[in-house]
């Protein structure tokens, strides 16, 4: 008997254990995660371990890219997918990479991206908050991402609660973000201050979390964490040879409360998985994200030994299920609002959206819809939110967050042609009319050039608009009059260009008509008896008015190094008016007034660039243009001889301003004027580095100086100079350029040889010229 009980009771203690610890309550295990800009990718290879150990944490505390990548793995993303997602990703893009000229309405594609600084005036105050990089694709993309969750609201609710760190800039207090959209939380909690534009939030405004505590384990303690699993990439501060860049710089600068606290944060971690002492790069560097995936595995199977004691403990307690929500890849619309968008530009953000109800969309689609409502220039941003209408009815709330009506911009600009100068910008929404754009623009330069241009869009869809410019510029260059080289002539032009357009889709093409009248007026800068290189003209002034259709399509990427797209232009024009007024040094010479023969232009432009390689862009272009001329009559001038404002003008590596113009590197801008041109461009854009390019480059044209039928039959055997003005010439150059997409804009540095003349010409710009 004795025995029988000694049994027993040995048999119960030894099950006590057991028995307590099937009593014990799980504990509560709390993954945190640093910001840290590009180096927040190191976090993924502990996600995928955690996955392969089911490990599945009660909530996750991130910060920053931590909270870009928490909130993904709290919602649902396995480490595999978020892996795969940093890998697909055109970082360039998403990160600051803006507006494509792709989405921008074709109407404004001349406007986009032209000017270094941009500021609003509203009450007669400065209202534009500067940022470094634009988070419009950063915001849609995050929009996309968290669609399956759209309809959550509590953060606990998600498959994995979470928390997203941001700092209240009003009162510089901690905020912890656990309501709301999931989006606009993982965005708000990482708008580095300078480098994203704060957040709206409240009756306040937020910035990056980091600001105050980047590695936020204090809060997952205060939330009543058992155990906690830090994954660090920031590590507290930078040492001196990493601080060089301006976003590592800015960082360090804006988080000295919070790196002042992290040594005591990162002792509140169970399992501390310090990615410090492994990673090779920095917060900015995004490109090399692949190899800071590599650099985040080896703290991560430092600490495998814990993880792995982890995972049997919690094998006794049943744990979350982590799977993403299933969604319908397609939904229908009951009910789209607009908010905060003025009366006036309603109806065009309503017919560039086209965004409609009762009608299937995607993701995609709809971003697609905000996009064409961006690329009318109105908004700094627009962002969305979904709710759900009586219980099974979804709709989307758009809200535009709009430019000031008044804006004021500015750059800076050099070229080896036309020296230094400096253009200002008044731009003017709605001022004169609704759905109205006022322009006034001058380059303040020793050859300056102003430009005032008002657009009005008409239609129920706005998909109609008229434009009225007016041109004017006082230049001085060397020129090529009837084969004869004059330097030192001052060229003062004036062109008055009005056109009624109709968009065939409003991101790519147009056609249309117009009226064009434009004055010139040439005369040496020196008398000819100080000057000998300069042509016996005195004076010289042209009147014509052409009536003019063109057709324009434009799908270029970028406004700058495109990779891809196509332009293509075609117009004809006829002469109503064309009158000279010519006076020589040369007393034999008499001096000449009346009106030209009529002329009749026909003009054809295209141009594709397409991507061969992962860096190296091919390009191909091909232009021609000719003048038909009506006979000569006995009381009319040659157009031929004295027509020269009317002409083509061929030269110049960037685009010259004014009508009638086209680049070709080798020539000086506008040195070559002919009647007849047809020419083929070929090259390759290499993107060596960053935004280091390399353009090697091939052009070849035929041209022509008198009547279009003294050039056709000669076209593709011309045996003229160039230089010389004979007809028909060939004119060859090739060459290489080197560019650099700088905060001023693009840099150039082109060497071009040049057939006839056999010299290598250099040319350099810096900065944004005068539009053309």
């Amino acid at each position: 008997m004795k025995k029988t009980t000694y049994l027993i009771v040995f048999l119960f203690l030894l099950s006590l254990p057991q028995i307590i610890f099937s009593q014990e309550k799980k504990p509560k295990v709390v993954l945190v995660l640093s910001g840290g800009g590009a180096k927040g990718v190191a976090h993924i290879p502990l996600l995928q371990k955690l996955d392969s150990l089911h490990i599945v944490p009660d909530l996750i505390v991130g910060n920053s890219m931590g909270s870009i990548i928490g909130g993904l793995y709290a919602m649902g993303y396995s480490g595999d997918s978020i892996d795969k997602l940093t890998k697909s990703i055109h970082w360039d893009k998403v990160l600051g990479g803006g507006q494509s000229l792709r989405m921008v309405s074709v109407e404004e594609k001349r406007e986009f991206q032209r000017y270094l600084v941009g500021i609003g005036v509203k009450d007669g105050k400065l209202n534009s908050i500067g940022s470094l990089l634009n988070d419009q694709n950063l915001r849609e993309y995050l929009s996309e991402l968290t669609f399956p969750v759209y309809n959550v609201r509590d953060f606990d609710s998600l498959p994995i609660p979470f928390r997203a760190m941001a700092t209240d800039l009003v009162e510089g207090k901690e905020v912890i973000l656990s309501k709301g959209s999931l989006a606009y939380a993982m965005r708000a909690s990482m708008s580095l201050p300078a480098v994203f534009k704060p957040m709206a939030y409240e009756k306040t405004v937020l910035v990056d979390g980091g600001v105050l505590n980047n590695f936020p384990t204090d809060v997952a303690k205060q939330m009543g964490a058992d155990i906690i699993i830090g994954s660090d990439v920031g590590g507290g501060m930078e040492p001196m040879d990493k601080l060089n860049n301006l976003m590592t710089i800015l960082m360090q600068t804006s988080m000295f409360p919070s790196n002042i606290k992290n040594p005591a944060n990162r002792d509140l971690c169970t399992i501390l998985v310090d990615h410090l002492p492994n990673l090779r790069f920095s917060t900015a560097d995004f490109a090399d994200s692949d190899e800071i995936y590599k650099d985040g595995k080896i703290a991560t199977n430092q600490n495998l030994p814990a993880l792995i004691a982890l995972s049997e403990k919690l094998k006794a307690f049943p744990q979350r299920t982590h799977t993403l929500p299933e969604m319908p890849k397609e939904f229908v619309l009951d009910t789209i609002v607009y908010k905060n968008i003025s009366p006036e530009n309603m109806p065009l953000v309503l017919g560039r959206a086209n965004l409609k109800t009762h009608v299937k969309y995607t993701t995609k689609d709809l971003i697609a819809g905000i996009n064409r409502a961006m690329g009318t220039n109105l908004f700094d941003q627009i962002t969305y939110s979904y709710f759900i209408k009586d219980k099974d009815k979804l709709g989307i709330t758009l809200f535009g967050f709009e430019r000031a009506e008044n804006q004021l911009n500015t750059s800076i600009h050099y070229d080896t042609y036309r020296g230094v100068g400096i253009i200002f910008n008044y731009t003017g929404r709605n001022v004169l009319a609704d759905a109205s754009r006022l322009l006034v623009t001058i380059d303040i330069a020793e050859q300056p050039k102003a430009r005032i241009n008002y657009q009005k869009n008409f239609g129920q869809y706005r998909e109609w608009w008229w434009v009225s410019e007016a041109y004017g510029a006082l230049l001085r260059q060397e020129i090529y009059i009837n084969g004869k080289a004059s330097d030192n002539i001052l060229y003062n032009a004036f062109e008055l260009n009005n056109e009624v357009n109709k968009n065939l889709n409003s991101l790519k093409s147009y056609v249309g008509f117009g009226l064009n009248y434009s004055y010139s007026n040439l005369k040496p800068k020196y008398d000819r008896e100080y000057n000998p290189n300069s042509v016996n003209i005195t004076n010289y002034h042209s009147n014509n008015i052409e009536f003019n259709m063109h057709y324009s399509y434009n799908d270029m990427d970028k406004v700058f190094f495109a990779t891809s797209g196509t332009i293509i232009k075609a117009n004809a024009a006829r002469s109503f008016l064309s009158d000279v007024d010519t006076s020589f040094s040369d007393a034999d010479l008499t001096s000449i007034s009346g009106s030209t023969n009529g002329y009749t232009k026909l003009g054809f432009s295209f141009e594709k660039r397409a991507l061969l390689k992962k860096k190296i862009t091919g390009i191909v272009g091909f232009d021609s243009y000719f003048i038909f001329q009506d006979k000569l009559k006995d009381d009319q001038i040659p157009f031929s001889g004295f027509g020269y404002a009317a002409k083509y003008f061929l030269g110049g590596i960037i685009p010259s301003s004014g009508s009638n113009r086209f680049s070709f590197p080798g020539l000086h801008e506008d040195e070559l004027n002919v009647t007849q041109y047809m020419g083929l461009k070929l090259g390759s854009q290499i993107n060596l580095t960053g935004k280091i390019y390399l353009t090697p480059h091939f052009n070849i044209a035929s041209v022509g100086f008198d009547t279009f039928d003294e050039y056709i039959g000669h076209v593709f055997s011309p045996k003229g100079k160039w230089d010389e003005n004979d007809t028909p010439s060939l004119v060859l150059s090739g060459g290489t350029a080197i560019s650099y997409q700088s905060i001023l804009g693009p840099i150039h540095f082109d060497a071009s040889w040049m057939n006839n003349i056999n010299k290598v010409r250099l040319f350099f710009s810096v900065g944004l010229s005068l539009n053309p």
